[in-house]
């Protein structure tokens, strides 16, 4: 049964007609002990169809370890969204529901390249000099997770030094444990709370400064 209907996949079209450049998702999944590794698949071919300038690279988590570990990925089902380079945006978990608004949105910025960002908050990340690990939890149901995981992502594309990973929390129980998330969304940054729900563009900033200052001042 195909994921996208016959409607979307009209309307998901059109909108890929925008695309630029040429746009590349990399999934990692396996066949066994993987949550929505087989769904997530689907969800990605049927996507790629729909522009010569989407493609879809697909390796296997357990086999292709060189791989994996180029991508630092440890978790699945993973996807990085990357066109020329790598900009260390990564969806971990299926990219349903309203998380799937984002996925195209990043495949859009991507394909521009262009964040979108101020040009203040460009300065401010590309000033950053120390790795950055931003993770949004996330569920499908969520509306104003969307928000969360795309600005994060925005970061990302706008500096080396920033990975940023939606992570779909009943997916990855754990990791949800470990962050004691409660509500989402949920950001966390080099594992410090950095905010609960949909921060602006300006709030992100700030609170991810003051946990890089805070580093700096327990170094």
């Amino acid at each position: 049964m195909a994921f996208l209907k016959e409607q979307d996949r009209i309307e998901i079209r059109k909108r890929l007609e925008g695309l630029q450049n040429p746009v590349k998702l990399v999934f990692f999944t396996q066949e066994l002990e993987c949550m929505y590794c087989k769904e997530t698949h689907q969800l990605l071919q049927e996507l790629a169809e729909l522009s010569d300038k989407l493609t879809l690279e697909v390796y296997n988590f357990a086999i292709d370890r060189e791989m994996a570990e180029k991508f630092s990925i440890d978790k699945i089902p993973a996807t990085v969204v990357m066109g020329e380079k790598d900009y260390g945006i990564r969806f971990y978990g299926i990219p349903s529901g309203f998380e799937f608004s984002t996925l195209l949105e990043d495949i859009l910025m991507v394909s521009r390249g262009d964040s979108g960002l101020s040009e203040e908050t460009r300065k401010a990340l590309k000033a950053i000099t120390t790795p950055v690990h931003l993770q949004v939890f996330v569920t499908p149901t969520c509306p104003y997770c969307p928000q969360a995981v795309y600005l994060a992502h925005q970061f990302a594309f706008e500096s080396d030094q920033i990975t940023a990973d939606m992570v779909e929390a009943t997916e990855f129980p754990h990791l949800a444990q470990k962050y004691r998330v409660m509500g989402v969304p949920k950001t966390v940054a080099n594992d410090r709370d950095v905010v609960e729900g949909a921060a602006p563009e300006p709030m992100l900033l700030e609170r991810l400064q003051e946990v890089l200052k805070a580093e700096i001042a327990n170094s």
